[in-house]
């Protein structure tokens, strides 16, 4: 495959975000050749895919890109604030400038080959390159999840999903119907409680976490317990790390807790268990409202808990914090809804995303279509993974871990390189 017309690189990265130009930052410091193909623009999902008002949820001192950390390299001077969307891409080109990176945007690989004798093809939209080792770094936001029974409501009211949203001004006035409560879903309804809309919100299982307790961040206190550095191949649970949607606070205003029951007492927000069916004007939903706010205070419970224990194992003298009481119960589960008696003209759906690998023909997909390595390197010879949740620890996929995710993966394709004979060097 490998002619005089067929560029060859050494390792071929497919994605221009955070994680595939930490691991071309590492490669290029050991001063092995790489190409980064990003079909949009280089952070492109922290660019473009986040509304007006975002801002991160962890605080800014886990935003430690390789050797550019945010209060170091970057020398950000609010390490314990949460950046806001433009902050968080200033950040992100200051650590492109520090190298130069092989990259080329506008670009989408349309596949990727594993050749007989070894090595790969991916074919681009711009041509073909042949490659002994090929990164993935496209993460896991591929394709809106919106279900079939979406297009059995009403067309007249307006639906969108949550990577299209910016601000409340794009949905008709009327209230809105919220789908999920993950970080993207609550933190959206705020958008519209401060826009003075009637909020709707479809309550699902996402777990919830304290923000500040007893005197400091909860992600601090977390931090130093060694919660962060619990791998998944030692975590006492895999299948509910791997499978648990993030837990929802926020970082607005400097921070602050979400509790759902709170916000229906002070703003008025309507609450409903899962939604389950639409067909027309009717919403029908799941009986569970009462057990996913219990099951999302349980979770907040278990941390202060957490935290609580390490806070007494190590004798540290830190304020008291009063116990967890319920604001208010839901008196019944509400079925069913009609729309249009409701107020409600438009949908949000904030049920998250589904990777697309279909244009990879690598066997390295489990019988579910995901892939299965070990921190990311697979069986297959030269074939890897970055920038997904619980690569290696929680902070895998997203700020806090991708420095020892991407160092890692640039010393076992140094290492490959090396076995294999390649001449990697530039």
């Amino acid at each position: 495959m490998n002619d005089t017309h067929t560029p060859h690189i050494p390792v071929a990265i497919v994605g221009g975000g955070q994680a595939g130009l930490s691991v071309a930052y590492n490669l290029y410091k050991k001063g092995i050749e790489c190409v980064v193909f990003e079909r949009n623009e280089k952070f492109h999902s922290w660019r473009v895919n986040r509304w007006d008002s975002f801002c991160l949820v962890t605080p800014n001192w886990q935003c430690r890109l390789p050797d550019f950390h945010y209060d170091k390299e970057f020398g950000g001077t609010d390490p314990d604030g949460f950046m806001l969307r433009d902050e968080i891409t200033d950040y992100l080109d200051a650590f492109t400038a520090t190298f130069e990176p092989n990259l080329h945007e506008h670009v989408a690989v349309t596949r990727v080959v594993h050749l007989p004798k070894g090595g790969y093809v991916v074919e681009t939209s711009i041509g073909t390159w042949t490659c002994d080792q090929v990164v993935i770094a496209t993460g896991g936001y591929d394709n809106p999840i919106e279900p079939a029974y979406a297009q059995a409501l009403d067309p007249t009211i307006v639906q969108m999903h949550s990577v299209d949203y910016r601000n409340p001004s794009q949905l008709p006035d009327g209230d809105v119907l919220i789908v999920g409560t993950g970080q993207s879903g609550v933190q959206i309804m705020e958008d519209f409680v401060r826009a003075g809309r009637g909020v709707h919100l479809a309550v699902g299982p996402a777990p919830r976490s304290p923000r500040k307790y007893r005197g400091r961040d909860a992600t601090d206190w977390l931090h130093d317990a060694g919660h962060y550095e619990i791998t998944i191949d030692t975590h006492p649970d895999p299948f509910k790390a791997l499978t648990q949607t993030n837990h929802y606070m926020s970082g607005r205003d400097g921070g602050k807790e979400i509790d759902l029951r709170q916000w229906h007492v002070d703003h008025g927000v309507e609450l409903y268990g899962s939604l389950a069916d639409m067909d027309g004007h009717t919403l029908k939903f799941l009986p569970d409202l009462k057990q996913n706010l219990d099951d999302a205070d349980r979770s907040y419970v278990g941390i202060r808990d957490q935290i609580d224990a390490y806070i007494a194992r190590n004798g540290i003298d830190a304020p008291e914090e009063p116990p967890f009481t319920k604001v208010w119960e839901p008196a019944e589960e509400r079925s069913e809804l009609n729309a249009k008696a409701a107020g409600i003209s438009s949908v949000l759906w904030a049920i998250g995303f589904r990777p697309d690998y279909d244009w990879i023909e690598v066997d390295v997909f489990d019988a579910r279509g995901k892939p299965k390595f070990k921190r990311g390197v697979t069986d297959v010879p030269g074939f890897h993974f970055i920038g997904l949740g619980w690569l290696n620890t929680w902070g895998s996929g997203r700020f806090l871990g991708i420095e020892e995710d991407s160092t890692y993966l640039a010393e076992q394709i140094a290492l490959q390189l090396q076995s294999a004979g390649k001449r990697a060097v530039a």
